[in-house]
């Protein structure tokens, strides 16, 4: 029996309760390199922390997709004349780029590596110079090579949008070729964006923790297309009525950091996970996103990884997965270190010699009090637009986090911090 291209599906999820898609939408989640998302853990190893923190990628992504379509659906309600005169939308176009959101929001987690971030550092360097790849760039090459077919030839598709695979990668990588449609851009990728919003409830939920919770029913409604007198395109930001919405947002995200994901274990199986996936990969990093290799760099995910645990594999680092015997933190900066702790690191380092085995910098910026990552705020009594930063003295005087951690391993323990002791640590 042929598909229905109009019949309407539901995913039961545990943070937004039942998330509806079509038939289109249902056939992308059903193509092998989405399903692959099942296989890729969203915290690593966090569950020998947490040990609730078994969820993956894909319910993640379905997550995303629903909570962007939310604050897509709020913003066009809210801000319909701003939409339209300001970006030359009409009512088919929002129709269209509705779409396009959804799709972007569900494919946007497409290229992680096995075990998500703890991965990336061994992604390869890029030719031009610039850095390493992201998994981002791998999400974009993955919908080109794989998804011309499940998005460009779905009936529902051709019938009502036309979009082509080229165009949602566009839009993944915030191509100027998308012209006005990087307005919508910031609902993936933004201070405000869907996939915060998902992760910091869904890693709440599954963890057992309250440091993520925000209002999100509060933020979709206040959220809304904001432009100032400069002659600027308008941004994504909130009412006055939001900003203490706006300003929880943040802070989750912050408590988040600095309890879960800069957690010492946690931090100490990432060290483990990346010189276990060094020792296992040819070359010591992951296959490029490019035509010949994107194939086998699909091929790796979490199960492939762990089978090549339980063969024994992945050298000391993985031994020390399979035992679980991590390494230990013996001394710690201040989240955001003064010259005095900056002396007592070096000392410490100095005086731990042979005994370091690992130094490790959790490293992260909270909030961007400039253009354009400042969230703007539409003052409700017709006073223009005022930055968070200058509603929230919370955010705007949050500092970058650069903790550093240093770890030793287990059985030289005692005799560091004996050290680090007599020195003050």
């Amino acid at each position: 029996m042929a598909a229905d291209p109009h019949r309407m599906y539901e995913i039961r999820c545990p943070v937004h309760g039942f998330i509806p898609l079509n038939d289109w939408e249902r056939s992308i989640i059903d193509h092998w390199p989405f399903q692959r998302l099942r296989r890729i853990r969203q915290l690593a190893w966090t569950d020998v922390v947490y040990p609730g923190a078994m969820h993956t990628r894909f319910e993640h992504s379905l997550g995303v997709m629903h909570t962007a379509t939310l604050l897509y659906d709020a913003i066009r309600s809210r801000s319909a004349e701003a939409l339209k005169s300001q970006l030359g939308y009409n009512d088919n176009g929002l129709d269209r780029d509705r779409q396009l959101v959804r799709l972007a929001a569900l494919l946007h987690d497409l290229g992680h590596c096995p075990f998500s971030h703890a991965g990336e550092d061994l992604l390869p360097e890029r030719e031009d110079g610039s850095g390493r790849y992201k998994h981002e760039q791998y999400s974009a090459a993955i919908v080109r090579t794989h998804f011309q077919d499940v998005i460009g030839g779905h009936p529902w598709n051709k019938r009502n949008h036309g979009f082509t695979a080229e165009e949602v990668a566009q839009f993944l990588e915030a191509n100027p070729k998308a012209e006005h449609r990087l307005f919508w851009r910031d609902l993936i990728d933004g201070p405000m964006d869907a996939d915060r919003m998902d992760y910091l409830l869904r890693d709440s939920h599954h963890l057992g923790v309250q440091y993520g919770r925000f209002d999100l029913n509060r933020m979709i409604n206040t959220i809304q297309a904001v432009h100032d007198e400069s002659g600027r395109a308008p941004r994504l930001g909130v009412s006055e009525g939001g900003w203490h919405a706006a300003e929880a947002l943040v802070l989750a995200r912050y408590f988040m950091f600095t309890q879960v994901y800069f957690h010492k274990t946690r931090v100490a199986y990432d060290i483990h996970l990346r010189g276990t996936l060094k020792h296992l990969l040819k070359g010591g990093s992951f296959p490029k996103p490019t035509e010949d290799e994107l194939d086998e760099y699909l091929k790796w995910d979490d199960w492939k990884v762990l089978g090549l645990l339980s063969q024994g594999e992945g050298g000391e680092q993985g031994e020390r997965l399979r035992s679980r015997n991590h390494y230990r933190r013996v001394f710690h900066t201040n989240e955001v270190p003064s010259p005095e702790d900056q002396k007592k690191l070096a000392a410490i380092k100095k005086g731990l010699g042979e005994l370091l085995a690992e130094e490790a910098l959790a490293k992260k910026s909270w909030y961007k009090s400039d253009l354009p990552t400042d969230i703007p705020v539409a003052r409700e009594t017709g006073q223009g637009v005022v930055p968070l930063s200058k509603f929230s003295h919370v955010v705007n005087n949050l500092r970058s986090h650069n903790q550093v951690f240093l770890y030793v391993k287990p059985e030289d323990r005692e005799q560091a911090c004996e050290i680090v002791a007599s020195l003050g640590g």
